[in-house]
């Protein structure tokens, strides 16, 4: 039998390195409606916001908010020229899913065709899971879309309340969570 204890870690947002963009991306579904919208950024290694979006989704579930989020994030990066990507992504279900990309049958299948067309480009991109804590100015793009007109669309990157997020996020400002510790 495994115990699970929980230990408590700092958890913040961390740069890429240098060369490397970073996607990081998240999805929000409102209850009881149903509604569904994602968001996500792009930053450099020092923490710059080279672009951001938001999506309505309509409704769907979590995970395929999730997973649209991702392919819109990747999506803009190749759009504006980078060919090295982190995708960094809140989901575990999410994340399984684009690694794996062999869900022909899954009910994500057409998305998992996405990012397997995705990443048959001539770039490099890596995939990270990483916490909420640290993700911060995607959930709140996330949050955004649920106020956007039907689809994807660019974010204005100088809204002030975006920008607390950013500035929280290079500040390295750490936020405490308690993390399952299997032993």
């Amino acid at each position: 039998m495994v115990n699970a204890t929980k230990t408590s870690h700092e958890i913040a947002w961390k740069p890429s390195r240098e060369g490397w963009i970073q996607v990081q991306s998240d999805g929000s579904v409102l209850q009881p409606s149903g509604s569904a919208a994602a968001g996500g950024l792009l930053r450099d290694h020092l923490g710059r916001c080279m672009g951001a979006f938001t999506c309505n989704l309509g409704k769907c579930s979590i995970t395929r908010a999730e997973l649209k989020g991702a392919a819109e994030g990747l999506e803009l990066a190749w759009k504006l020229g980078y060919r090295n990507a982190e995708l960094n992504v809140d989901s575990r279900t999410a994340l399984d899913i684009i690694k794996n990309r062999d869900h022909t049958d899954h009910c994500h299948g057409l998305l998992a065709k996405q990012f397997s067309s995705l990443l048959l480009r001539e770039w490099t991109v890596e995939f990270n899971h990483v916490y909420r804590e640290c993700n911060f100015a995607a959930d709140f793009l996330a949050t955004k879309g649920h106020c956007s007109p039907f689809g994807t669309h660019l974010f204005d990157v100088s809204d002030p309340n975006f920008c607390y997020w950013l500035y929280h996020d290079s500040m390295g400002i750490s936020r405490n969570r308690l993390i399952n510790d299997m032993i």
